[in-house]
């Protein structure tokens, strides 16, 4: 029987919902996203067109394995059987601490761990409502997620320097770096589609027939291999043919022609102004040690021509105060009220979070940039031509990587909000319950609109700013990242995906061989993050709750 008495209580918990799961991917988006931008292997619109069909695509193909763990295994639900709308309650007070403080979180670019932050909000209502006895402190509760963030920026970070240290040996620093990078591909292709797969199909999403281990691996192999093949005839010739036969006529679409391009002639000369082989300079902006040794000498030479003239405050030159990326067109002329300048206007809102210039902003001085110049200059550049073989590599692993952050990340706003919704439609706890497939489109909804509309504001927060980006290196992040988060989605453990690609960050930043390569300033922020996270939105939510039960109850005779 439906508790229509407690609508408000339903309405209350939809809401904030909604708000904890914009957050989720306002704040986590920087997680799967981040490098790839900042390494210039994604454009940031082509990145959130990517993240919002990956990220959706996972919270409601996995997304409620991990949902059930979060429900269940904090507090026991059958300790409010004699009262379940008491339940609902400790649910609402939960999200709504989780999603103020991380509102707060996000408005000021702090990468907070949104899994710490319904924890700590479920600690904080179970204590107020059923006695801090009660709250499952044991191995197969709350010191269980403990354990994982703990472990899992320890195993990233290794998988992440020993993938590095592996590339870069092996690949990057070798005379043929171009010819390994191009058939390196469908060996890191084959592990990151095969770790997909698995994470699809070894009880990840929910199926009516439960495959056996047989099963599984021939799931896994096969899909693997089929996707390395069609790598192999379509990709491999298309980018030979681009870069070791500098094709600057090809097309996008003549990736579709496979092993013929090989047999096309060769192209003629490009015109005049035009550059044959077409490449980003991964690098640009990023100073050798030379060249930056060079501009600070020509800075303090300058400073003493203006200390000399009266001017002592000379504008630092690595900053930038426009963040808007180019092509933004400029307002119509014309009033307010004209029907130009309203579009204008509005498709400005509209885009406002797709026309943010990430990289740019990442370079102006904070508190928390240490001194950027000086460590990406201490990092090693490796050939562009090699790099841009990894940006197609590090498209599929921040896919992928986005994926299993969607399946891990949506049960920290529809796990409460799921247990609220089937209490209020039955009016009792179950033992079993399965979230609706409508819940967890709620969920992966509103954090594609959370990563659209406002994600930008965190990926100034990392990327270059934790360390040097490149394809490369933001490959290995990325691809060891979501191997982590793979496991502990398949354990049902609600990993922190913050600490998992910060761990493989600095993991591939000290793979660069100098300590000074990582922005420990900004590492001890983000550890100070996780820290506080967790009493912050347990003191809320407990105090919310604490004051809702005890509140005095007025009958007007």
């Amino acid at each position: 029987m439906a508790l229509h008495q407690y609508d408000y209580i339903f309405a209350v918990t939809t809401l904030f919902a909604f708000l904890d799961a914009w957050n989720i991917g306002a704040n986590d988006v920087a997680n799967s996203f981040a490098s790839s931008v900042s390494s210039r292997s994604l454009s940031l619109k082509q990145a959130m067109l990517v993240a919002a069909c990956m990220e959706f695509a996972g919270s409601v193909a996995v997304g409620s394995r991990v949902a059930e763990t979060v429900r269940e295994k904090i507090i026991d639900p059958h300790l409010y059987d004699s009262e379940p709308p008491v339940l609902m309650l400790t649910m609402m007070c939960a999200i709504i601490g989780s999603s103020t403080f991380l509102t707060l979180a996000t408005r000021f670019g702090f990468p907070v761990s949104t899994t710490h932050s319904i924890i700590g909000g479920l600690v904080g209502a179970g204590t107020a409502s059923v006695g801090i006895e009660n709250i499952r402190w044991g191995w197969h509760g709350v010191a269980q997620v403990f354990a994982a963030w703990g472990i899992a920026p320890g195993i990233s970070g290794v998988l992440g320097a020993a993938m590095f240290l592996v590339t870069k040996q092996v690949v990057l620093s070798s005379r043929y770096a171009v010819h390994r990078a191009l058939f390196s591909i469908p060996v890191y292709s084959f592990v990151a589609v095969g770790g997909l797969t698995m994470l699809v199909v070894w009880k990840g999403i929910q199926l009516d027939v439960e495959l056996n281990s047989v099963q599984v691996a021939v799931t896994v192999i096969a899909t693997a291999t089929g996707f390395t093949i069609l790598q192999v005839v379509f990709l491999l010739p298309y980018l030979w043919r681009r870069i070791m036969n500098e094709d600057w006529q090809l097309k996008w679409h003549d990736i579709w022609h496979g092993p013929y391009l090989l047999s096309r002639p060769l192209p003629s000369p490009p015109p005049p102004g035009r550059n044959s082989l077409n490449i980003k300079d991964y690098y640009r902006g990023h100073l050798t040690q030379e060249e930056l040794k060079c501009l600070r000498a020509s800075e303090h030479l300058l400073q003493s021509v203006q200390a000399g003239h009266g001017n002592s405050d000379p504008e630092r030159l690595e900053g930038s105060t426009t963040t808007l990326v180019e092509g933004v067109p400029p307002r119509p002329p014309g009033s307010w009220n004209t029907w130009p300048v309203f579009w204008w206007r509005l498709q400005r809102i509209l885009y406002h979070g797709l026309e943010q210039d990430v990289i740019k902003a990442q370079q102006r001085q904070t508190i928390l940039t240490w001194d950027i110049q000086d460590m990406h200059a201490r990092a090693a550049r490796f050939d562009n031509r090699a790099e841009h073989i990894y940006s197609s590599l590090q498209v599929l692993t921040a896919a992928t990587a986005s994926f299993v952050h969607g399946a891990n990340d949506v049960a920290n706003a529809i796990a409460p909000y799921a247990t609220t919704y089937l209490v209020w439609r039955s009016g009792r706890i179950d033992d079993e319950v399965p979230v609706p497939v409508w819940v967890l489109c709620f969920g992966g909804g509103a954090i594609v609109l959370g990563l659209m509309t406002y994600g930008y504001h965190l990926m100034r927060n990392l990327g270059n700013r934790l360390t040097l980006m490149s394809p490369s290196r933001g490959f290995c992040m990325e691809l060891s990242s979501a191997l982590t988060i793979l496991l502990a989605t398949r354990l049902r453990l609600p990993v922190s995906t913050t600490q998992c690609i910060a761990g493989a960050s600095i993991g591939v930043g000290l793979a660069n061989g100098d300590w000074r390569c990582i922005n420990l300033r900004l590492v001890g922020w983000i550890y100070f993050g996780w820290v506080l996270t967790v009493p912050v939105t347990a003191l809320i939510s407990g105090m919310l709750m604490g004051l809702i039960l005890n509140a005095p109850r007025w009958t007007v005779e």
